[in-house]
């Protein structure tokens, strides 16, 4: 069962976050990677040290990391870790980066952990258990029209040159609006801090994380279609605190609501 798996999952999140911490503000070795983003020795060690610890407790198990590769996806079980959510935050002394987990069952998100490491919060997710914050219960808001929504818009600069007429059209939707990146702004979502997040070109460690954590919360997360997020989906993610409140902000983005 999902549930079971919760304290493999929280004891991998602390032993990321205490790397992770050591080397915080502390000018690590940066290499760019063949998509121009940067990647540093910390999040390779952390993602060794998750997929030795998976290893040794879970042998028949898959891995999906960033930095290391793809296991046999069609498993049963398999583990989707992103080492250092927001390493530009990272390596720029910004707090807000994470760590993200999910176990996938037969390609399902059953469970989703995001730790956010600077800020000594876990939040995790499995439907069976619902959603924690360092195991204190959250829920997602009740909004469920966008306009008493707060948004989070993510990757601002990709939406401006790839998707320009959607951004115009998020920068005027909701009561407030915020600029953000990674993993953060679901989180929020996730305790009900905020409403929605709209975002552009994850990949599958990115948002698969994300899913178990905001379906335990209550919440709803899918692709700009409004279908099901999987290892192939193109990485457009929209996510929000109500049925309502999803459906509003798509048509919103897709400009099918009346005088628009």
């Amino acid at each position: 069962m999902p549930s079971s798996f919760v304290p493999t999952a929280v004891a991998l999140a602390e032993m990321a976050a205490k790397t992770a911490l050591r080397h915080f503000r502390a000018n690590p070795e940066i290499e760019i990677k063949s998509d121009d983003s940067p990647v540093t020795v910390v999040d390779k060690q952390i993602e060794r040290d998750v997929r030795v610890s998976l290893a040794e407790r879970f042998p028949t198990h898959a891995i999906l990391g960033e930095e290391f590769g793809t296991g046999d996806l069609t498993a049963d079980h398999v583990w989707v870790v992103d080492p250092i959510d927001g390493t530009r935050s990272f390596i720029g002394g910004h707090p807000l980066f994470g760590f993200l987990l999910a176990h996938m069952t037969q390609g399902v998100p059953t469970l989703g952990l995001i730790s956010m490491p600077a800020l000594d919060e876990i939040y995790m997710g499995t439907l069976e258990t619902g959603a924690t914050l360092n195991g204190t219960p959250v829920h997602v808001s009740d909004k469920t029209r966008l306009s008493d929504a707060i948004i989070s818009i993510n990757e601002g600069e990709k939406l401006l040159e790839h998707a320009p007429e959607v951004l115009n059209r998020l920068v005027r939707a909701g009561h407030t609006r915020r600029f953000g990146y990674d993993c953060y702004p679901y989180a929020l979502l996730a305790a009900g801090h905020i409403d929605a997040v709209v975002d552009y070109d994850l990949k599958p460690f990115d948002f698969l994380p994300l899913m178990g954590v905001i379906a335990a919360a209550g919440g709803v997360i899918t692709d700009w279609e409004g279908g099901s997020l999987n290892y192939g989906s193109d990485g457009h993610v929209v996510a929000a605190a109500t049925p309502e409140l999803h459906a509003d902000l798509l048509a919103h983005m897709n400009g099918t609501v009346a005088g628009q």
